[in-house]
């Protein structure tokens, strides 16, 4: 009896999906790290805000190309075809996902992920008042972008998995910064914020101001150029049709 469990673990710590199955519970796993006070503190006080930004940043991007080789190397169980007008689709959409987290890292933004305590005017909240969780939209809207042109059960479940994370994550967010906050003071500061993106305009909550950060765009532009190069080096596959 002990012979047959041990070669059924064997078979299935061996198994195609195993990696990636591991990869995804590690980078799940990490992804608690910014959601853990304890830990982050932590953290923070040995690297520095900073170092640990940087820190949690070359993991966070170490642990994602793991991810998506390990999706790579899984069996292929095809779910739908991949067409030209399919492969268009994360070209069309990837822009707006770009432009997102160009302008929200380090602006001001205490209501999310990603952007500076200090320096919020909830008057004029940036880009929060296009919506207040810009970077967990971002991965939204790249997460199910790529799963159009990616029709196998390894990638849907990958890019699946990156949306309802994201999805879950904004009203996990909301929760936790409103008991931190309280109530009232969080209310005041999200008064010309939303949850859906435009909402706040659409309400009549949020008057937005016309400058925009030269080098934000810049920088949003760069990145599309960068990641249009680098996407078949880095990741195997053209994003071109």
């Amino acid at each position: 009896m002990i012979g047959y469990w041990s070669e059924a673990w064997n078979e299935a710590w061996n198994g195609p999906w195993t990696e990636f199955v591991i990869a995804y519970a590690v980078f799940l796993a990490a992804h608690r790290i910014p959601m853990m006070p304890r830990l982050k503190g932590a953290a923070q006080a040995v690297l520095g805000k900073t170092g640990f930004l940087l820190a949690y940043s070359a993991l966070s991007l170490l642990l994602l190309v793991w991810l998506i080789a390990a999706a790579g190397a899984a069996p292929f169980v095809p779910l739908w075809d991949q067409t030209p007008a399919l492969r268009m689709v994360p070209n069309l959409v990837m822009p707006l996902a770009i432009i997102l987290v160009c302008f929200a890292i380090g602006a001001p933004n205490p209501l999310s992920f990603g952007g500076r305590t200090t320096g919020f005017d909830p008057a004029h909240p940036g880009i929060a008042g296009i919506v207040r969780h810009p970077l967990l939209w971002a991965l939204l809207v790249w997460s199910l972008a790529h799963i159009a042109p990616n029709g196998d059960l390894a990638h849907v479940l990958l890019f699946g998995g990156f949306a309802a994370f994201s999805a879950l994550g904004m009203p996990v967010f909301d929760a936790r910064i409103r008991r931190r906050l309280g109530a009232e003071a969080w209310q005041n500061l999200a008064r010309a914020t939303s949850g859906l993106p435009m909402a706040a305009l659409v309400s009549g909550r949020w008057h937005p101001r016309l400058a925009i950060s030269p080098l934000r765009a810049g920088l949003s532009l760069t990145a599309w150029a960068a990641i249009l190069t680098l996407h078949q080096w880095v990741i195997g596959v053209s994003p071109l049709p």
